[in-house]
């Protein structure tokens, strides 16, 4: 049975149990792992969301994201999906945590597909009016895809893909800015 697209109004426990969970992880897979993140919805305050604690992990090599899966199966992260059309994203595991779901994306470290999930949580985290928007985004997009989650993801992708551009140069421009700035300073004794 398809489960429908469903949003919830942000649940202040969620940065918890991405804690807790992220200890587990750390416990199981922690000398494989390179990085370990809250990404999505659930990260950004007061954002509705899928009821979805995601995480993604940064490892090296599609080998090393195999041993973390194998590993991950003994605390519970038994739904299992490779993801071979994308080469930065190895598995989407699943798992069953206090009545919310929990996805662990394993992705190649130092990846772009890896950046543009941070630059997204990140301009969300720091623009309340952006963050605002897309949940009114969500809502609509749930409604009319209820029973078509890939419908439903594909519609936020240009949403998304603008609010990545616009952090990608904003980060760029404060870059630029702090690098001017500190070649002056070393211009000057």
């Amino acid at each position: 049975m398809l489960r429908p697209v469903t949003i919830v109004e942000y649940d202040p426990e969620w940065p918890s149990l991405y804690e807790k969970e992220k200890g587990e992880i750390i416990g199981a897979i922690g000398q494989i792992v390179k990085s370990i993140e809250h990404i999505g919805s659930t990260s950004v305050p007061e954002l509705a969301a899928k009821p979805i604690i995601d995480i993604m992990a940064g490892v090296d090599s599609e080998a090393e994201a195999d041993r973390c899966a194998a590993i991950l199966a003994d605390i519970g992260y038994d739904d299992v999906t490779p993801q071979p059309e994308n080469p930065d994203w190895y598995y989407c595991l699943g798992k069953r945590l206090d009545g919310i779901y929990c996805h662990l994306h394993l992705v190649r470290q130092g990846s772009a597909f890896l950046e543009d999930h941070l630059l997204f949580r990140d301009y969300l985290r720091e623009s309340p009016r952006t963050a605002r928007e897309y949940h009114e985004l969500k809502k609509e997009l749930a409604a009319k895809y209820k029973y078509d989650r890939l419908g439903y993801n594909l519609a936020k992708t240009d949403f998304i893909r603008s609010i990545v551009e616009m952090a990608r140069k904003k980060r760029d421009s404060m870059l630029k800015q702090s690098s001017t700035r500190s070649s002056h300073s070393s211009d000057h004794p």
